[in-house]
């Protein structure tokens, strides 16, 4: 599926939740901050980004290895 696709799908998708947000949901906030329409939607989507690239960092830093890791070092006179 090609990249443009994936982003016009998401576009649409992220109007369609903002639409219904405006539509169905009572403003009964707490805080300010939920007051504003579509929080909670940037935020989740901020949120996922923000884990995504954290475990993409910690991943390459403790977790990946070299493709010949067990390689190294070894007599190859099997």
């Amino acid at each position: 599926m090609p990249v443009k696709k994936i982003l016009i799908f998401c576009a649409a998708a992220l109007l369609l939740t903002i639409a219904l947000e405006i539509a169905f949901v009572s403003h009964k906030t707490y805080y300010w901050w939920h007051e504003f329409i579509g929080f909670d939607i940037f935020f989740g989507f901020l949120g996922s980004i923000v884990v995504i690239n954290v475990s993409k960092f910690l991943g390459r830093a403790f977790i990946q290895r070299k493709e010949n890791y067990y390689d190294d070092g070894e007599d190859n006179d099997v």
